[in-house]
């Protein structure tokens, strides 16, 4: 399955940086690429099989996700089961150790196979590069997020 990867090194304790994760309907606080997310009806807050909704900031594309995998303080996997983009299967693993007492190495995987069979096929190395540079703004948000608060900003 095709994948891409961003890691980080966040100045903070792992139980600080799980705990922006794992405030699971509301990763639009530190995620640029989102204007809103939400926990679809009848979810739990976290854990396996808590389900949330994300809107892009173009308010037209949506995702819906759910948690497939989950150990506190470790590892995180997100399986994207609807939505707007092309994609047959996709996946978000986060995976995170602690390095130090104020030091936490994040990792996070993307996986994906895109719609429309060959043709899907043949749009990877083209879509690796775009989603790379989302996990990377992702990644990047949720650091300045965790290190220093830092909310994402809106415009009205």
């Amino acid at each position: 399955m095709p994948h891409v990867s961003v890691q980080s090194t966040i100045n903070a304790p792992i139980e600080k940086v799980w705990e922006a994760w794992d405030d699971y309907a509301h990763i639009e606080k530190f995620n640029p690429n989102l204007s809103r997310s939400f926990l679809l009806d009848g979810s739990q807050t976290t854990g396996l099989g808590a389900e949330r909704q994300c809107t892009m900031t173009n308010g037209k594309n949506f995702i819906q996700e759910r948690i497939v995998e989950y150990k506190p303080q470790q590892r995180m996997k997100v399986e994207i089961f609807d939505g707007t983009f092309p994609l047959k299967e996709n996946f978000a693993t986060i995976d995170m150790r602690q390095t130090g007492p104020n030091r936490t190495e994040l990792n996070f995987k993307m996986e994906f196979v895109p719609k429309y069979g060959l043709l899907g096929r043949l749009m990877v190395p083209m879509m690796k590069p775009q989603f790379r540079k989302l996990l990377g703004k992702l990644i990047d948000a949720n650091k300045a997020y965790v290190e220093r608060g830092e909310v994402v900003g809106r415009a009205a």
